[in-house]
């Protein structure tokens, strides 16, 4: 198997089927915890997904920087979220390393997520979490990468 070259953001949002899109979306939905932090997919496809939520003073730590539960939250969907569209959508997180690398202010936080490698049963995903100011302006605050396994029937769920 070809190394797959990994993807531009840009890609990512280009290669976005409205119907995949959509189906993403309702998942994301379908799990109280991102209701509650309001996030959503932005994009979705072809190795990649993005995810992002609203930067709200409820989510924010003592110091005012968005907590890093929060951002540890948006690393494991956006990787779990992006290895489903090259595995398929019964997907488990097998497990994933988060670096911090500064605080995390803005109005929106967005995890943009990679496959860098996958196999029949298994993915390797980048994500970078982003803040992104009131001009759009993106930032990086943390990177994580993670492992995600097919959930085959008998699994554990």
């Amino acid at each position: 198997m070809k190394p797959r070259p990994a993807l531009p953001a840009s890609s990512v949002a280009r290669v976005t089927d409205t119907a995949l899109l959509s189906l993403a979306r309702d998942v994301l939905r379908a799990q109280p915890f991102s209701r509650l932090v309001g996030a959503d997919v932005s994009a979705f496809g072809d190795g990649g997904a993005t995810l992002e939520l609203p930067i709200r003073e409820d989510l924010r730590q003592q110091n005012g920087y968005v907590h890093g539960g929060v951002l540890s939250y948006a690393a494991d969907n956006a990787i779990t979220f992006a290895a489903g569209t090259v595995l398929g959508p019964a997907v488990l997180t097998a497990g994933y390393s988060i670096d911090y690398v500064r605080p995390a202010v803005g109005v929106t936080l967005r995890a943009r997520a990679e496959v860098l490698h996958a196999g029949r049963r298994q993915a390797v995903v980048r994500c970078e979490l982003l803040a992104v100011d009131e001009e759009g302006t993106e930032t990086l605050c943390a990177l994580a990468q993670g492992t995600v396994r097919a959930a085959g029937q008998g699994s554990p769920a």
